[in-house]
């Protein structure tokens, strides 16, 4: 088998893959109705943006505790409970819009209700992959993942998009659109039940002890490298990846343009990502310097998006910055999965979910305000630029912290030679 596709030789993550790409399409078909719904209830950017800090301010509030659930219980049975959560959210969303009885209130306190369930879901999935893969084919498996989470992302927005023109764009289209999110995760809760759990290698469950939140907390406080992940995801999720809204806004009040326009861009973006996401797949381990000049990459193409001048010359950007966009987020990623012990690894994945999620209910209002005041290429043009500046800091900071210079960082991120203080930190911790 390719060595693109190499994970997908196992069983269960490929029924695990096939579930996905069709629960990941509806995700970003709701995704986009939402964006339209509220809009049409409001044409308030500030709506919108208060919309999508509700629904992640969840992994802000629950991400520790959520991870420590994960690393507790069986991951395959928290994913169906979440999963099924997840289901009942977007069916009465759904119902309420389709019925015309949907009032904003309606969208805010069932965004946030999906919310809690992505919180919940998030730091179980990504700690299950290498229970069903194991260690050799994570950094595959990591890529694939993001590559059937950004094939949703292709077909979903343009589906929705479509969708919504040909039933009429008003609330009722978007709720059938939103109702046909609720059934695809049907296909989820049908492979996590096709599995063969003898193929499993769950990690042992956490004992019930004082201070397991805390020794996360610990072990990350030991880890400059973790800490250096840790602020770029931040800045990236909190201020440069809100694409749920801005391309909305950019769409209607840059571009004055309808939902199948909408529903485009976030196809076109996700051509770009989809590619990202296959590259990380034939990659193994990132080093450093793939972290650094991939956020800085990201940043700049950011701006630039900003900056298009037209709906077509936008539309045609939007590749480069999901290219950059996953190169960067598979790195982070990847990093904390490989480099983290396994017994701890739901609550390092989940605060990892908090810091890199947590920061968007501060962040996409205050993205949703700017819009409003300086017009929609402010929050892509303040994104980059955001992101940029942390990414500058946090490098100067690791150098610091680890006493390397600029040819360090392009070594290896988890050898001694690259990273003496890594061996050093899980000392600490454990003692």
């Amino acid at each position: 088998m390719s060595p693109t596709f190499q994970a997908l030789s196992v069983r269960n993550f490929r029924l695990y893959s096939l579930g996905g790409v069709v629960s990941n399409t509806g995700t970003w078909m709701q995704r986009v109705a939402q964006d339209w719904l509220v809009l049409e209830l409001t044409d308030s950017g500030s709506a919108l943006g208060i919309t999508t800090g509700l629904q992640f301010l969840p992994f802000l509030l629950v991400s520790p505790f959520a991870g420590l659930v994960a690393d507790r219980y069986s991951k395959r049975r928290m994913l169906a409970l979440t999963q099924a959560s997840l289901a009942l959210s977007a069916g009465l969303l759904g119902l309420l819009a389709v019925t015309g009885l949907v009032e904003v209130w309606h969208v805010y306190v069932l965004a946030l209700l999906f919310g809690i369930g992505t919180a919940f879901d998030a730091p179980a999935r990504q700690s299950f992959v290498i229970e069903m893969v194991g260690p050799d084919n994570l950094p595959n498996a990591v890529g694939l993942n993001s590559a059937s989470f950004n094939l949703g992302r292709i077909v979903g927005p343009a589906v929705a998009g479509l969708l919504i023109a040909a039933l009429g764009s008003g609330v009722s289209a978007t709720g059938w659109v939103i109702l046909l999110n609720a059934v695809s995760y049907a296909a989820v809760l049908g492979s996590l039940r096709a599995m063969r759990r003898s193929e499993l290698s769950p990690s042992e469950p956490l004992p019930r002890a004082k201070g397991a939140l805390r020794e996360g907390v610990r072990y990350v406080r030991a880890r400059p490298d973790l800490i250096f992940v840790f602020v770029v995801a931040f800045a990236t999720g909190t201020f440069g990846l809100n694409f749920q809204m801005t391309m909305a806004l950019m769409a209607t009040s840059e571009f004055h343009k309808g939902a199948g326009e909408f529903g485009l861009l976030g196809s076109c973006m996700a051509v770009g990502s989809l590619a990202g996401a296959l590259l990380a797949a034939r990659r193994g381990y990132p080093r450093r310097l793939v972290l650094v000049l991939s956020a800085l990459t990201f940043a700049l193409a950011e701006i630039v998006a900003g900056l298009m001048p037209t709906y077509w010359l936008f539309a045609a950007w939007l590749p480069v910055v999901g290219v950059t966009a996953l190169t960067l987020l598979n790195s982070l990623q990847m990093v904390v999965q490989l480099s983290v012990d396994a017994d701890i690894r739901g609550r390092i994945m989940a605060l990892y979910m908090m810091v890199f999620m947590g920061g968007t209910p501060f962040g996409a209002p205050i993205v949703g305000w700017i819009g409003e005041t300086f017009g929609a290429r402010w929050t892509l043009i303040g994104g980059g630029l955001a992101t940029l500046l942390a990414v500058v800091l946090a490098t100067a900071w690791l150098m610091r912290a680890q006493h390397i210079g600029w040819h360090d960082i392009s070594l290896h991120p988890n050898t001694e030679t690259a990273d003496p203080e890594m061996s050093e930190g899980r000392d600490k911790v454990t003692a």
